[in-house]
């Protein structure tokens, strides 16, 4: 299977479409972008839902533009959590629900009792933004509604011109059970929500239809082109970035720091630190996002020059856990959390390195609970997002954890959109579509240098955390 495929991104900002060879090279890109969420009331976030299809129409009509080759499939991923209700035709019937609105809040406590067992299982937590509650709020508030759909399948309806299935993927905020295969019945049932409201499930990348003659005439697409089901942004990055096998990890390093990768097994973490998407093959995909990040050292100006003087200075003298915020989610969960300082850094350049190597320390705390799990990582770690391009920061996590590190180059949620595509016409899936992708060549190796240094920081770290209660 030689075809390009199309992977769609459908973000809160805007939509963004990538067009990828079968050897992993990005051949055209476009974006749009959407319509901010309006907020008119405490607890309410709300999008447009009828902005999405011209957004991506415009972007598929853009890239389809780029690509001499025909496209061979085309996936969509999108936020976790955003749903709408829909009439009769599939069309939005109010309103799309963000990922953080809260007006389910009441119903997400409830269903959290009503399916305990299930949730304990899982290894999950109903939080007060779940998608799950929403649908119960949409139900009682929308009477005529037919149903709901998540933002991809609104979008892949618009595609083939029929409704379709969701994936097991963004319908896991909505409550669906991967473990077991099914809707928690009896959570819906107590909330007084219908079977009808609630969609078919299928693994992502399954062929969902094909391209409309309609469709094919506003998007470029060639009429008959398969409409693959995609993933969350999240996981479909994850993908994107390589950690596709078990035993399989990527860190992610944006504004906040997210570990995720692959088991066999669904690992329930009694903490409530991390939980479990399923991977398409039937593997589990294991993550956790940290409150801490780049978000530490953002706004921070001269940023290029105070990676080299840290370079040059060598390990920090204090040690810092730079949380902006209050609160953490992983690799600890405690809403009491708050980022500290130990000792006085000798100057700027001190204390820039103190915030690099705390960010380190909580990745490879975070390692560690995996392995407390039960959970054998296999390196290279792959690393991805914006604190990825910073070579000083990338050796001070490979020095830290004692792990070779890969910078993956397209991490990105398009990207792993369209390799789900791919995995929709191939008979391994997407675990072949990814692993027909070139290796990144470089590696970076931890620095035996600082090794002891920094792993006397990371222990002085650790006594920290347990000082102010955040650690047992």
């Amino acid at each position: 299977m030689n075809a390009v495929t199309i992977g769609l991104d459908v973000a809160t900002a805007g939509v963004r479409a990538l067009a990828v060879a079968a050897d992993g090279r990005v051949l055209g890109s476009a974006s749009v972008r959407l319509p901010e969420p309006r907020r008119s009331r405490p607890g309410f976030s709300e999008q447009d839902a009828a902005s999405w299809w011209p957004a991506a129409r415009e972007v598929l009509r853009a890239v389809t533009g780029q690509v001499r080759a025909p496209v061979g499939a085309v996936a969509i991923a999108a936020t976790s959590g955003t749903i709408v209700a829909v009439d009769e035709a599939g069309a939005p019937a109010g309103p799309a629900l963000m990922y953080d609105d809260r007006r389910g809040a009441e119903y997400n406590a409830k269903a959290g009792e009503l399916g305990e067992a299930r949730w304990r299982a899982l290894g999950l937590t109903v939080s007060p933004t779940a998608a799950l509650g929403r649908i119960a709020w949409l139900h009682e508030h929308f009477p005529r509604a037919h149903g709901i759909r998540h933002t991809p399948d609104l979008l892949a309806g618009r595609l083939t011109g029929t409704p379709v299935a969701t994936d097991w993927s963004h319908a896991l905020k909505s409550g669906y059970d991967p473990l077991t295969g099914q809707w928690p019945h009896e959570v819906f049932d107590g909330l007084g929500v219908p079977e009808s409201w609630l969609p078919e499930v299928v693994a992502p990348s399954t062929v969902l239809g094909e391209v409309s003659a309609e469709a094919a005439a506003a998007t470029g697409l060639p009429r008959g082109c398969p409409v693959v089901s995609g993933m969350t942004d999240g996981c479909a990055g994850q993908l994107a970035a390589g950690a596709v096998r078990p035993g399989q990890f990527v860190g992610i390093l944006g504004t906040t720091y997210v570990l995720k990768g692959v088991t066999e097994e669904l690992v329930a973490d009694p903490s409530g630190a991390m939980y479990s998407h399923r991977h398409p093959d039937g593997w589990w995909l294991p993550g956790g996002a940290s409150n801490t990040g780049g978000e530490s050292v953002s706004g921070t100006p001269g940023l290029a020059d105070l990676d080299e003087a840290a370079a040059r200075r060598g390990p920090s003298t204090v040690v810092a856990y730079p949380l902006r915020r209050e609160g953490e989610r992983f690799p600890f969960a405690t809403s009491d959390a708050r980022g500290f300082v130990a000792g006085e850094p000798e100057d700027e350049v001190d204390l820039h390195r103190a915030r690099l190597e705390g960010v380190a320390f909580v990745e490879r705390l975070a390692l560690e609970h995996l392995a407390e799990l039960g959970v054998a990582v296999s390196g290279p770690l792959f690393a991805a997002g914006g604190g990825s391009r910073s070579a000083l920061w990338t050796k001070i996590r490979a020095t830290v954890t004692g792990m070779d590190i890969t910078v993956s180059p397209n991490a990105e949620t398009g990207y792993g959109a369209a390799l789900l595509a791919a995995g929709g016409l191939l008979a391994g899936g997407i675990t072949e579509a990814c692993e027909r992708i070139p290796a990144p060549a470089a590696v970076v190796t931890p620095d035996p240098a600082e090794q002891d240094a920094l792993d006397e920081s990371y222990h002085r770290f650790l006594a920290e955390l347990r000082e102010r209660g955040y650690l047992p």
